[in-house]
């Protein structure tokens, strides 16, 4: 009599079930763990990847089951083999149990990376049993999926029996989907295997690759914890990742999206930035810039600690304006970073010693970092995090970043842009920082666009201008708004020279400078010296 298969289904269920009860009561009587290695196991399991752990809190509570899920290519491996690695490195014992790669292609991603497969790491790779392969040994009462789980089972427990692991990476959980052919069979397996894995003291990271069945969320409600990973594609530009953690019981985490790199030695995660997690800075000083016309125009200086946003056309001396301000706090003793998105650094070296400021002396000396940024291959979190580690390291207290333009190019889309803006600038208040930027608007005269609007995150808004006025192309500079005390209402002309940047006096009786076009209201026979 041929037996209905939702029968077998049944009895092969409970054969999971009752399987992995057996071997949690052997594993409890013959566990043979000392107390000591008990003991030290109570702290979390840390991935020992930059950043991550942070996320995480310090890691995972352990003895618990965590889903790593992600597409092909997302770095689900090279994380699986990051955790295995640095528990090796505390003294415990770690096993991989691959259904979809070989121990061979295993043993070559641990060698890209420089790692080495110790003896405290097991690499098991489990592949179909030659009977099962073979046409004469199928039967005819049982599908051969049927088989198929069942054998897997039984060796999943065989090495883990042999091995003894404290940490436990399976790669995949897509395979044993397949396997079981529908979610009733598929959730079943996946409770046997947590109850197996809940008597011997392991934590257990599942991979899944996504490949099988997308919206199936029986692992979700299973495991312990669920971390995703993405890889993204832009249009123009390297491929950019990021993780988010989806779930972790009884225990607080850092939400959202968090940028992270792949490299040789293996993930590196870059948090996301949350301003409020620093305390306020203590009150601010007034800083001066040197330059007597230009304090008087920002009402004495600028405030420490506060965000000023450099806007004009191209070429008005935006850049040579921070540069300025650089040098100012290099001469009060304090160190300074700029992040140039713009130009290539022996430019922009060459380009500044010609107007009277030697930043390459600047950085050679220590007092200022210098950090050439490409847009196209730097995700937003990752600069975040350079910024950040040249500020708490570094000591930094005058922040450029030169520009805007270069940093919008990095972002999908702008709204983001003004949020992480507001982190950023926020956090470095917060720190005590001084910042400034730089945006070039569209355009040389007359209407002017900015290709995103920051102005009012920066606590200060200097806006240069192009005007024409007698036959020559001259330069204007005002405040329009200084949210840190007073400034001058007016509009001065400002010169470059070889010895930097020279501030003039008000330009009286003119309007329409801002336009670009100004028309002289006075009653002088001689406008032109009103402009000198």
């Amino acid at each position: 009599m041929r037996w209905p298969v939702r029968i077998w289904n049944r009895i092969l269920g409970r054969w999971f079930w009752l399987t992995g009860g057996v071997y949690a009561a052997q594993r409890v009587q013959n566990s043979g763990v000392p107390m000591d290695m008990e003991t030290s196991r109570t702290a979390k399991a840390q991935f020992g990847v930059p950043g991550l752990d942070e996320i995480l809190m310090g890691g995972l509570t352990r003895n618990r089951i965590y889903l790593l899920e992600g597409t092909p290519g997302s770095g689900k491996t090279t994380l699986g083999l990051q955790f295995l690695f640095d528990g090796a490195n505390a003294g415990e014992k770690g096993l991989y149990i691959t259904l979809s790669e070989t121990e061979d292609e295993l043993r070559e991603s641990a060698a890209s990376h420089n790692w080495s497969i110790s003896e405290n790491v097991d690499l098991f790779e489990l592949v179909p049993p030659e009977s099962l392969l073979d046409e004469k040994q199928q039967q005819s009462l049982l599908y051969s999926s049927d088989l198929e789980l069942g054998e897997t089972t039984n060796r999943i427990f065989s090495a883990m029996d042999q091995s003894k692991p404290a940490r436990v990476v399976l790669d995949s959980l897509s395979e044993i989907r397949l396997l079981a052919q529908n979610s009733l069979r598929y959730r079943r397996q996946i409770l046997a295997l947590k109850h197996y894995f809940a008597n011997r003291d392991v934590t257990v990271l599942l991979l899944d690759d996504l490949t099988a069945d997308v919206s199936d969320k029986t692992v979700h409600s299973v495991a312990h914890g669920v971390i995703r990973l993405e890889e993204i594609i832009p249009e123009y530009g390297a491929e950019r990742r990021r993780l988010r953690v989806l779930k972790y019981r009884g225990q607080a985490f850092r939400g959202g999206f968090h940028d992270f790199t792949i490299q040789t030695g293996g993930l590196q995660v870059f948090p996301r930035l949350v301003a409020s997690e620093y305390r306020a800075r203590k009150k601010s000083t007034v800083l001066s810039t040197d330059i007597t016309e230009l304090d008087k125009l920002m009402g004495g200086g600028l405030d420490s600690g506060s965000s000023t946003l450099v806007i004009g056309p191209a070429g008005t001396g935006k850049s040579l304006l921070v540069f300025e301000f650089i040098v100012a706090a290099v001469k009060r003793g304090e160190h300074a970073a700029l992040f140039a998105f713009d130009e290539e650094l022996g430019l922009l070296f060459a380009r500044s010693k010609a107007l009277g400021i030697d930043l390459e002396r600047l950085r050679d000396e220590g007092k200022l970092f210098v950090a050439q940024v490409d847009a196209a291959e730097i995700s937003p979190g990752e600069f975040a995090h350079e910024v950040r580690q040249a500020v708490e390291k570094d000591n930094i207290r005058t922040v450029v970043i030169d520009s805007l333009n270069g940093y919008q190019n990095a972002m999908p889309e702008e709204h983001h842009l003004i949020l992480h803006m507001h982190e950023l600038l926020q956090y470095l208040n917060r720190v005590g920082a001084t910042t400034f930027l730089t945006v070039a608007q569209h355009g040389m005269v007359g209407d002017m666009k900015s290709p995103v609007d920051v102005t009012y995150l920066a606590d200060t808004v200097i806006l240069l201008r192009y005007f024409e006025a007698f036959g020559e192309v001259k330069r204007a500079i005002s405040v329009l708004k200084k949210r840190t005390g007073s400034h001058e209402n007016t509009i001065r002309e400002f010169t470059i020279s070889s010895k930097g940047i020279a501030v003039g006096s008000v330009l009286e009786k003119f309007r329409g400078v801002l336009r670009g076009v100004p028309e002289y209201v006075g009653d002088s026979a001689s406008p032109t010296a009103k402009l000198s």
